[in-house]
């Protein structure tokens, strides 16, 4: 997959300007892009966005996590700190149907491009804005990463073995909720644009986002006064929702709650006594006595290799799952079937493997066309292109180090 392949999917009539960095703007900007939406990208020079710099690197020092959370855009070079460089933001929104940015409240404004001016020059922008707390409030103005919105949108506390601290999730799931978020506000503004003509401000904050997951915790607390803790790997109350044991070692998930698969589950462990008896046989009683029951569970699954009793379960209609790392996803027939994993070209490693696009739509589907650009790999077609600088003006703007 090139740069040359032509951008499909439902977005292909929007332009975006992308003048975030690090994930929880960028990360919108991935999912715009993957859906056909043009995303130029700005980015400082001769430094870039500290995302070609993060994730685990191969020898030569180069991102593996860049070609994921870039593919699909376009890169120009452009020092937002001047005001040259303003002045040709400027010039782009005229053009641009979303802008998205991930500065601290106020930097916009700071270097006049917030969204009283902007949507002047054009009324129909759609302005999102992700950051740490919001664009108002008290702790508008402190710095936010996505760790803090995890930890006061409620994610942190619980999460985790309840023996422990709280554990981060293994992701950047904060800013990558606060992404997702950001991009589905973008689209609901584009389509409030079709009615009323006007674009708008999408204000994603971190911890909102984060909170917005929190399913009835809020409410519990409110009106129960229960306060979820950690459970580790159980739901409390729920049994059998598991990890379990096998012969050769290894792990399978179990999630045999509902009374029908229970049942299912007690015949496949050869004992189907057990969903009759009083202390299993209804989800209430085997919340009772969950930890009982799981240690039945587990008895069993231990005296099986893994393989077998993952084909025993699903022959028998019970849910499992196998704790898969990436070598598992990618050998997997399911995940191959889907292309849920796909190889995509990169110019320094070859073929590499990443995610494909999600979800899948069945007429206007999104596709990778191409890998993280290099910095400012797109100046000749932006400012050639599309704003039409004479090739002095950009000779001039390149030895002033706006662009």
């Amino acid at each position: 997959m090139n740069s040359g392949v032509p951008r499909q999917g439902p977005l292909t009539d929007l332009k975006v300007l992308e003048m975030g960095q690090l994930l929880a703007g960028p990360f919108c900007g991935q999912l715009l892009a993957d859906f056909g939406a043009e995303v130029i990208k700005c980015e400082q020079p001769g430094a870039g966005d500290p995302m070609r710099q993060w994730g685990r690197e191969k020898p030569h020092g180069k991102s593996l996590w860049w070609p994921v959370v870039a593919r699909n855009k376009k890169s120009i070079t452009l020092n937002l700190r001047t005001p040259e460089g303003q002045e040709i933001v400027r010039d782009l929104i005229k053009t641009t149907d979303i802008l998205i940015e991930n500065f601290r409240p106020g930097t916009m404004e700071r270097w006049n491009l917030g969204y009283d001016e902007l949507s002047k020059i054009n009324p129909r922008l759609v302005m999102v804005r992700v950051t740490g707390f919001g664009q108002t409030g008290p702790y508008a103005a402190r710095a936010g990463y996505g760790a803090i919105g995890e930890a006061m949108g409620g994610l942190r506390y619980v999460v985790g073995d309840p023996q422990t601290q709280p554990s981060r999730m293994g992701i950047s799931i904060g800013d990558e909720l606060a992404a997702i978020h950001a991009c589905m506000g973008a689209l609901m503004a584009i389509h409030a644009r079709e009615r009323t003509g006007r674009g708008q401000i999408v204000d994603s904050a971190i911890y909102e986002a984060v909170l917005n997951m929190m399913e009835s915790l809020v409410t519990e607390y409110n009106v129960a006064d229960y306060v979820r803790e950690r459970t580790g790997p159980i739901l409390p109350n729920v049994s059998p929702s598991n990890v379990f044991d096998t012969a050769d070692g290894k792990l399978l998930l179990i999630a045999a709650n509902q009374d029908t698969v229970f049942k299912r589950l007690a015949e496949a462990m050869g004992r189907p006594e057990l969903a009759e008896d009083e202390r299993y046989a209804t989800h209430s009683a085997r919340g009772k006595y969950q930890a009982e029951l799981d240690g039945l569970i587990n008895e069993w699954t231990r005296t099986i290799p893994l393989k077998e009793l993952e084909a025993l379960l699903n022959e028998h209609g019970v849910p499992c799952g196998l704790i898969y790392k990436a070598e598992d996803m990618i050998d997997d027939p399911h995940f191959q079937e889907r292309d849920a994993i796909v190889d995509v070209h990169h110019p320094d490693f070859g073929t590499i493997k990443m995610q494909n696009v999600a979800p899948k739509l069945s007429e206007t589907p999104g596709a990778i066309r191409h890998v993280g650009p290099e910095l400012g790999e797109h100046n000749d077609y932006v400012y050639g292109e599309v704003l039409s600088l004479p090739q002095d003006k950009q000779a001039s703007l390149r030895e002033k180090g706006i662009i």
